[in-house]
């Protein structure tokens, strides 16, 4: 005989199990209205002429009273007689039974505006009275006998309490069986398992990193086919670290791994797995490790795995146990003792010098992937992958975009073409043109324009003769990149204006003259406020801070400087997740050298202060131009730019 489906005796044990409740409920609600007395107290009201009806058995009395005033009794007594009259008032409230409401007596005695009273259940244990039922004659009460039976007393008296109590016990602890639903589960690993279908993502649609890719590649090589690698005694890696800057594509490779592998994929974030109770995190990373041995071959992703995987030491005993403790776990799972087989685990970070150096060792994470910034080529391959789906007009150049965006990651680019998308439906287009798109770069390069923010004519004058500086100085150094637009138009949190340049090609080295160059061009705002306004303003503020980076990198790491010599005096704290300039410094340096240092990079920041005060000085005319045309039109094409330099040098005799 076929056993009934655990889904079903579940689903009839809920049934009966509602049954009873909607069943007892009035029992139950009555025993909660109910106020136990004592049979002194019973015989008070009773004298008082407070007690409407009763209800007798031979072991209690329960009833109906009221209160209120001496003056609302005959109100009550005549409401009450003539409610009841021609029917038994006994059953309103203790039986599903007839007779009317106890609450019509109550609302025809709130028509009376000095009626104050309220009426409550009462119940006393009944002692031997044989005066009882005269007394109840004598003062109008109603009243019934009944004897309840053993079986009744013990159903509703004692199963079906238990009952209640027992099935929602049963819905709690099954409720706290789920992954992360209560206290009895929080050992349990909170890993989301994704298969082929879920992602929706592929190898096709993860552009600009060709290299990460192909290492993933054979991952997924591997797994498909092991028989290939096992014939000439290759082992694929157990760990695969993916680093890179945000917006690079580490977490979208990884869901396009789970699209393609074909296997199970466990994915989870490291911050899941610590929790305020000591010992959580690592019965979580067993827990997890655990799933995935029963499921291999599989997949484990674990996202911002610097929360679990700090370097330790360097701190009080007991200061960060629990995070240790689960380090430790993950440690033995990748590497330990038992043999971890089919389990390949994948972990993504942006802070890599953090990560302890047994998580980071060859038989634990023996390939990390380097996502950088996409080059030139690799922008152009992004911008078609989220192209996908989008009217382009004919005159848009994705190769042009990517050129006007150096340095940006694969979510800035995404962010490029659906801020065009976004601006060509604003303005009611059908088509994502070339002038959208570059609007969208500016957008997402310098931020949105700020039409509200209104310049008077001395500071907006100011605005130009600034931005005029930076791209007259940029046209004269060698080494600058040169100039492709100068703006007025304030933009983001505080940029009034400003001049982009973009770099002839891609280049991953700068040398000191480019440094230097870079330095002078930053110093050309501030050094054409003061030649042609008498003063400068605190809007040289960030060309100041991108000076300083500039330079104290020359002296402290690149060894630029003669008077210091070749020697690193700081190291990055980050490469993937800086500020501009946010170094380490060397702890063994002496306050001289220290104070050398600082007189070097002042130096060179002075030096180059000059030389930018010499080139807008000699082209003082082409300067003011410059900012002329800028107060009329606003924006500086880089052809219009040069037109007037050019012009302006030519009229000098050069």
């Amino acid at each position: 005989m076929k056993k009934p489906e655990k889904k079903v005796v579940i689903s009839i044990l809920y049934w009966i199990l509602g049954l009873l409740m909607v069943m007892g409920m009035p029992q139950i609600l009555l025993h909660l209205q109910t106020r136990n007395i004592s049979y002194s107290e019973f015989k008070v009201l009773l004298r008082q002429g407070r007690v409407i009806e009763v209800r007798l058995s031979p072991e209690t009395v329960q009833g109906i009273a009221f209160t209120g005033t001496e003056k609302n009794i005959d109100a009550i007594r005549e409401q009450v007689a003539r409610i009841s009259s021609g029917s038994s008032v006994t059953g309103r409230l203790f039986s599903d039974g007839g007779g009317q409401s106890l609450q019509q007596i109550i609302n025809a005695l709130k028509k009376d505006p000095g009626f104050s009273a309220s009426f409550e259940i009462f119940s006393t244990n009944r002692v031997k009275d044989p005066d009882l039922v005269k007394e109840l004659d004598e003062h109008g009460v109603v009243y019934e006998g009944v004897r309840e039976s053993m079986l009744g007393q013990i159903f509703w008296g004692t199963i079906v309490p238990i009952a209640f109590w027992v099935g929602l016990w049963f819905l709690l602890v099954r409720g706290m069986g789920k992954p992360g639903a209560g206290l009895l589960s929080i050992g349990k690993s909170r890993a989301k398992v994704a298969v082929e279908k879920d992602t929706g993502v592929s190898f096709d649609d993860v552009a600009g990193c060709v290299e990460a890719k192909e290492e993933l590649e054979e991952v997924v090589s591997f797994l498909k086919e092991p028989q290939r690698y096992e014939a000439l005694g290759a082992q694929i890696p157990k760990g695969v670290l993916l680093v890179g800057p945000p917006g690079t594509g580490k977490t979208l490779l990884s869901r396009a791994l789970a699209g393609e592998a074909g296997v199970p994929f466990y994915t989870i974030s490291g911050s899941e797995f610590v929790e305020m109770f000591v010992g959580v995190g690592a019965a979580r990373v067993r827990d997890l490790f655990a799933q995935a041995k029963r499921n291999a071959p599989c997949i484990i992703f674990i996202d911002e795995i610097d929360a679990i995987g700090k370097f330790r030491g360097g701190v009080m005993p007991g200061g960060h146990e629990e995070r240790e403790q689960t380090l430790n776990q993950l440690l033995v799972e990748m590497d330990g003792f038992e043999p971890n087989i089919g389990v390949i685990l994948l972990a993504a970070t942006n802070r890599p010098e953090v990560l302890d150096p047994a998580l980071l060792r060859p038989g634990r994470f023996d390939r990390q992937v380097v996502l950088d910034a996409p080059d030139l080529k690799g922008r152009e391959a992004i911008l078609k992958v989220h192209a996908r789906g989008k009217p382009l007009s004919r005159d848009a150049d994705l190769h042009a975009i990517a050129q006007r965006t150096p340095g940006f990651s694969g979510a800035d680019l995404a962010n490029i073409m659906n801020e065009a998308a976004l601006l060509a439906a604003r303005q009611g287009a059908k088509e994502i043109t070339q002038e959208f798109l570059e609007e969208a770069a500016e957008k997402v390069f310098a931020g949105p324009e700020r039409k509200s923010r209104r310049l008077g004519k001395r500071e907006r004058r100011r605005v130009a003769v600034h931005e005029a500086g930076h791209a007259l100085v940029a046209f004269h150094c060698p080494n600058a990149q040169p100039v492709a637009k100068i703006s007025i138009i304030p933009r983001g949190k505080a940029a009034l204006g400003y001049t982009l340049q973009l770099p002839e090609e891609e280049s991953f080295l700068m040398t000191r003259s480019e440094l230097l160059d870079r330095i002078c061009v930053a110093m050309g705002g501030r050094a054409a406020e003061l030649e042609v306004l008498g003063e400068e303003s605190s809007g040289a503020q960030n060309d100041l801070e991108t000076a300083t980076d500039i330079a104290r990198s020359m002296v402290a790491r690149f060894g630029m400087s003669e008077a210091i010599g070749p020697v690193a005096l700081s190291r990055e704290t980050n490469p993937f997740l800086r500020p501009s300039g946010l170094f380490e410094q060397n702890e063994t340096m002496s306050q001289e050298l220290a104070s050398s240092m600082d007189r070097e990079v002042r130096r060179v920041l002075t030096e180059q202060e000059q030389r930018a005060k010499n080139i807008i000085a000699e082209n003082r005319k082409a300067l003011e131009e410059v900012a002329e045309k800028l107060l009329t039109d606003e924006v500086l094409a880089a052809s219009e730019f040069e037109h007037i330099v050019r012009d302006g040098k030519e009229d000098d005799g050069e």
